[in-house]
């Protein structure tokens, strides 16, 4: 099930988040950037505010066992919706879970107007790019060099990475 987190969720997403990008939970899964960054992808402290601050909406996709298993973040920059801090647990990857999940921000752009989806992936993570391009996302030509927001996502450990950006266009009927 698919329905909006509250602050309550921010340790069980910040768990999940950080498995899922991070350290050696997260090799378990094909999302994993552990070779490519260290440190926390986010903390809970952070998670919270955004939670509280409601600039953005952070969904969740529970389990049977009421258990968090994926999460995206959304953010309504007209005329687009913004994805980010899109992570699905390790262990439940390739099942699903990262497609309803994509299928919800897409529902959720067009029910608030929004004519496209932005979202920035990691230069040199060709398979993820790639998922992105099957499900009708596209690089867009803009990038943003990783040095220019040291420290937010996690610091690297390879040289010359960047964010590029992708989207995909909503038919708005």
């Amino acid at each position: 099930m698919i329905t909006t987190a509250s602050e309550q969720d921010a340790k069980e997403l910040n768990v999940l988040i950080n498995a899922a990008y991070r350290g050696e939970e997260s090799k378990k899964g094909w999302t994993t950037e552990a070779e490519i960054l260290g440190g926390l992808r986010i903390d809970e402290m952070t998670l919270k505010g955004m939670l509280a601050q409601g600039e953005g909406t952070i969904v969740k996709y529970t389990g049977s066992g009421e258990e968090i298993l994926g999460t995206v973040y959304l953010e309504i920059k007209m005329p687009a919706l913004y994805l980010g801090m899109f992570a699905v647990s390790p262990l439940s990857q390739s099942k699903g879970i990262g497609k309803a999940l994509l299928s919800f921000a897409e529902d959720f752009a067009l029910a608030h107007g929004c004519d496209r989806i932005t979202l920035t992936v990691i230069s040199i993570r060709e398979e993820l790019i790639d998922w992105y391009k099957r499900h009708g996302y596209v690089p867009t030509g803009h990038s943003i060099a990783f040095e220019d927001i040291e420290g937010r996502f996690g610091d690297p450990k390879v040289d010359a990475i960047e964010l590029i950006e992708m989207q995909k266009s909503m038919a708005i009927s």
